[in-house]
């Protein structure tokens, strides 16, 4: 679904202190870098309830809300999963973190090195693919249907820009 969209040099170009942008990355993407005064709830944790406790809690304006994730997918994501449900404009910050990091605009860091989402979901699904050719390999072909599976996830990913592996792994611990 469409949403209104700004670039970040726009948006902080017009940034008060009261505006709300709610960033919808995991807790350790948000903690290697992240805008300062952001809203966070993860995009596995966001409902509309939540979202106006978390705007009530900060002060913040919820006229306006601007969604930011890494590349700007799950900021859509979290937009249609809003829409209707909240009192407030929804506006998608076009290419995310990515984009923000591009422009230049100054981020709060913690100087922590964390793994961003994407990569997770690179190492994962190699760790599979090896996994089943190697069982398959040495212990019994029924194996090779495990990278068959992860093959057939990764299809999927790239054609419906969904991404369940993704899912999962942004609810494992060290992501929180």
């Amino acid at each position: 679904m469409s949403h209104k969209r700004i670039h970040p040099v726009d948006l902080m170009t017009n940034k008060s202190a009261d505006m709300c942008i709610l960033d919808v990355r995991t807790a350790a993407e948000v903690k290697a870098a992240g805008l300062p005064d952001c809203l966070h709830i993860p995009l596995h944790e966001l409902t509309p309830a939540r979202l106006q406790e978390e705007i009530a809690k900060s002060g913040k304006n919820g006229s306006a809300v601007y969604l930011l994730c890494q590349g700007g997918k799950r900021a859509e994501m979290a937009a249609d999963q809003l829409k209707g449900q909240v009192n407030a404009e929804l506006v998608v910050i076009e290419g995310g973190m990515n984009a923000v990091k591009q422009s230049n605009i100054p981020l709060a860091a913690t100087g922590k090195k964390v793994i961003p989402l994407e990569r997770q979901v690179r190492i994962a699904a190699g760790l599979l693919v090896i996994t089943g050719a190697v069982l398959g390999t040495w212990f019994n072909p029924a194996f090779y249907g495990l990278s068959a599976f992860v093959g057939a996830g990764l299809i999927f990913a790239g054609v419906t820009d969904i991404c369940p592996m993704g899912m999962l792994i942004a609810k494992a611990p060290w992501n929180k």
